[in-house]
């Protein structure tokens, strides 16, 4: 029910429930009316009697007391009238005359206890009024009743029963109360009427309003209030359309910007303020994400940040993670939000041949979810049902750095359409920081890496050699130090130039690192001097590595402008902890058994003995 049929409803049950009460008031106040008035007209007909009866014992016609009654009879709405005589007066003059009728309950309780008694009763339909007033013998006034009746002061001597109609008076007060109905009901109707004409406005302005704000929940501001007033109902419509052109104006210009900032273009169908709501949510999420990464240490860190907001936020669960190594390979970094596990959603070739992914390859993300089967490499295993899948390229340096692959079960396809716009969000935000962390990395390895031969350099070995040491003491591991340095370089370099001398040393980069494990550490130490570091290996383990690397060496050969270079290269040994508590002493104390083979011939490995330290104690 709307505000005016409220109002209208209010005003008619008020008007009928004053009108049910004036008409109960009315009846109630004619019907006491009616009594005191008939009370009034009964005592004045009984007094009237009492008089006639007793002017005519005076004048000696008490005989003719009968036609008095019959000629009284004839007042208009007198139904009856009767005289009763008390037990006193039979006794004293006799029985009366017939219409002296024997008294009813309610006579004789009056001829008992002088007490008059008026009722209302109801015959045939009308209603009439009786009264039965005692007659009593007085000494008082004029005539002395005691003169003639032989009866003490008081005395009830009779009584008359007065009956009156009350048709005609009921009748009367009827038609009053009906017209007074009628009357109230009249006014009633143009009180409401006139209400209604005032009420109206402010029911069809608040009716306006609501369906203003009802569109306005649904993200649609362009309902508009009529203004049909010129008071304060009025001035609402009119502020209202104004509040809603300006939500209006602005949702439009927030939606336009989020738009161009999530590529997301609003539908028309849905609620454009929680669509504009979700979109502004995002951002700030994605700012947040962003300002977390940049205070990440790595990119692995990052990668992994990211794997928890597809899974907890997005609900994606299966997902890949590729990151490009070169011009032709891929690396899983994640896969399913397990860092390093392997290839699972692609064909495993992609790694060694990247230009089989469609995002590597032409930098464009890959929408599998609209155009299944628009990628060749998409490989999903035959469990779990059917697959789709979407591929984003994430772009460094003008090149793919990684490619972010989301893989969700055919049937979430259109949720992952409509969440799409949002991970573009993340990403975008997370490019520019790989890309700082990528050439962080790059710089810092290029920092700890010799640019020549590829091998880590004396700063590298500055960093981590407190790492280096820790891990060897907790493990309790013997660290084998080598010192190499190439024999008679310079003459490389004095005879056949710079070149060829950095081809030798690239060669013997080479070589050092196919002879020795991955773990173990080679480093470009100064000039034609390396320094390879041997974990868990003993004396007798490394004395064999450094045998091996000088018989590589010593078949090396190396192709210059002209001629065929072939070089050897001496060797000096020592162990950590076992010749040194300092890792530096025991580089110091290799270099001195480097020197040793120098000394004895070249062309040599020498492992360090105490006798060979001359410096007095000194540390390196």
């Amino acid at each position: 029910m709307n505000l005016n049929r409220k109002i209208t409803a209010l005003f008619s049950a008020v008007a009928v429930g004053i009108l049910v009460m004036l008409v109960a008031i009315s009846l109630y106040a004619f019907r006491s009316y009616s009594i005191a008035s008939s009370t009034a007209h009964v005592r004045t007909a009984a007094e009237m009697v009492r008089v006639h009866l007793t002017e005519a014992m005076i004048h000696g016609v008490i005989d003719k007391r009968e036609q008095f009654l019959d000629r009284l009879m004839e007042v208009q709405g007198l139904r009856a009238a009767r005289v009763l005589r008390s037990t006193h007066v039979n006794e004293q003059f006799g029985a009366g005359m017939a219409r002296e009728m024997e008294p009813d309950e309610v006579e004789k309780q009056v001829l008992a206890d002088g007490h008059a008694r008026y009722l209302l009763e109801n015959e045939l339909g009308d209603a009439v009024f009786r009264g039965t007033i005692p007659f009593a013998a007085s000494a008082r006034g004029r005539p002395n009743c005691l003169q003639c009746h032989r009866v003490s002061e008081g005395t009830v001597l009779g009584a008359v029963t007065i009956e009156l109609s009350l048709q005609e008076l009921k009748r009367s007060a009827l038609f009053t109360v009906a017209v007074i109905i009628v009357t109230v009901a009249l006014f009633s109707l143009l009180a409401i009427f006139a209400v209604r004409r005032l009420i109206m406005p402010v029911g069809d302005t608040a009716q306006a309003v609501e369906r203003a704000v009802q569109r306005a929940l649904r993200g649609d501001f362009k309902g508009r209030v009529e203004k049909r007033t010129d008071d304060e109902i009025g001035k609402i419509a009119t502020e209202t359309n104004s509040l809603l052109g300006f939500l209006d104006e602005g949702l439009s210009r927030i939606t336009q910007r989020v738009t161009q900032l999530t590529g997301r273009t609003p539908q028309h169908d849905e609620n454009q303020l929680e669509a504009t709501i979700d979109m502004v949510n995002s951002l700030a999420d994605a700012a947040g994400f962003k300002q977390a990464i940049e205070e990440d240490e790595s990119k692995t860190e990052i990668y992994d940040r990211f794997s928890g907001v597809l899974l907890e936020r997005f609900d994606v669960r299966e997902f890949s993670i590729y990151e490009a190594e070169g011009s032709k390979q891929l690396q899983p970094i994640a896969v399913d939000g397990v860092q390093g596990a392997p290839c699972r959603w692609c064909d495993p070739q992609i790694l060694v041949r990247s230009d089989m992914c469609r995002a590597r390859r032409t930098g464009h993300a890959v929408n599998g979810l609209i155009e299944p089967g628009i990628c060749y490499a998409f490989h999903p295993p035959a469990e779990g049902g059917a697959r789709r899948h979407y591929c984003v390229p994430i772009i460094q340096s003008g090149t793919v750095g990684s490619v972010i692959q989301l893989v969700v079960a055919e049937e979430r396809a259109p949720a992952l359409v409509e969440q799409a716009p949002y991970i573009h969000v993340y990403l975008r935000e997370m490019a520019p920081v790989l890309e700082a962390k990528r050439l962080t990395e790059t710089l810092r390895d290029s920092s700890l890496r010799d640019a020549m031969t590829g091998l880590n350099n004396r700063r590298f070995l500055e960093e981590y050699m407190d790492t280096l040491v820790a891990s060897a003491r907790r493990r309790r591991i013997p660290l084998a130090v080598l010192v190499l340095d190439l024999d008679y370089f310079k003459v490389v370099n004095d005879s056949y130039g710079h070149d060829a001398g950095d081809a030798v040393l690239k060669a013997l980069a080479g070589v050092l690192k196919r002879t020795v494990r991955a773990s173990d550490m080679v480093i470009r130490f100064g000039g034609e001097e390396f320094l390879i570091v041997l974990q868990e290996a003993d004396a007798e383990a490394a004395l064999k590595v450094a045998e091996n690397i000088r018989s590589a060496v010593e078949q090396m050969r190396v192709q210059v402008a002209g001629a065929v270079l072939q070089k050897t290269i001496s060797i000096g040994l020592s162990m950590f902890p076992d010749d040194s508590d300092t890792f530096w002493q025991a580089i110091k104390f290799a270099d001195v058994a480097l020197y040793r083979a120098k000394e004895n011939g070249r062309n040599q490995v020498v492992r360090f003995t105490p006798d060979m330290w001359s410096g007095q104690g000194e540390s390196y």
